[in-house]
């Protein structure tokens, strides 16, 4: 059974997980995360510190899970010889749109606020998220610039950095108002299909895309 301890600091953390995901960091103020989560000012101060500690448990969290298989399916495709640039850009993105699975009815929200927070204006907020996310995320650039000796290493990164936007994207719903933009027969509702579109066409743009 939770503590009434736990339980605060949890609703805070969901709520903020909403709130930064719909009005982004600095669109969000700290009085409307306690409203909404019935707690107040003291409680965010003894459960996180301030305002900016608490989006970074609210990353730390939602991103464990992402990371975690992420390097799972880095390790077992690098233990079975050198991985194509398909394998890794599979293991890459299903992890991450599979972020609406894995929240039951919370992932909708999980993916919006990641998906937002991963590209927001704010430098120091994207650092924030980097922080949860860059050592997995520097051995799949390594590994897709080995993956694909044609192109140079700054081509890769491009096509890297294209490829976590597109992510974001889609994690944010910032396509799903367009209809088809998930690609024919995909909704908002169906990563799996979203996943196979977007592989499909990440593959082809690193395959045709990147300049020597």
């Amino acid at each position: 059974m939770e503590t009434p301890v736990e339980t605060t600091r949890e609703r805070l953390l969901n709520v903020a997980e909403q709130r930064f995901g719909e009005g982004g960091y600095e669109g969000t103020s700290l009085r409307a995360i306690t409203v909404a989560a019935a707690a107040n000012i003291a409680a965010v101060n003894y459960h996180f510190g301030s305002k900016e500690a608490l989006l970074r448990a609210a990353v730390a969290r939602a991103m464990a899970p992402v990371n975690t298989e992420r390097r799972r399916r880095l390790d077992q495709l690098e233990a079975s010889g050198p991985p194509t640039p398909e394998e890794l850009i599979r293991a890459f993105i299903e992890p991450g749109l599979e972020l609406v699975l894995r929240r039951g009815e919370r992932g909708a929200v999980v993916a919006r606020f990641i998906g937002r927070i991963a590209f927001d204006p704010s430098r120091r907020i994207r650092e924030l998220y980097a922080a949860e996310s860059d050592p997995i995320e520097s051995r799949y650039l390594a590994a897709l610039q080995r993956a694909l000796p044609q192109a140079s290493p700054d081509a890769v990164a491009f096509g890297y950095v294209n490829m976590l936007g597109l992510l974001a994207l889609h994690q944010s719903q910032a396509l799903s108002p367009t209809p088809g933009a998930a690609g024919p027969g995909a909704t908002a509702e169906d990563p799996g299909k979203l996943a196979e579109n977007l592989v499909a066409f990440l593959v082809a743009a690193f395959d045709r895309g990147l300049r020597a």
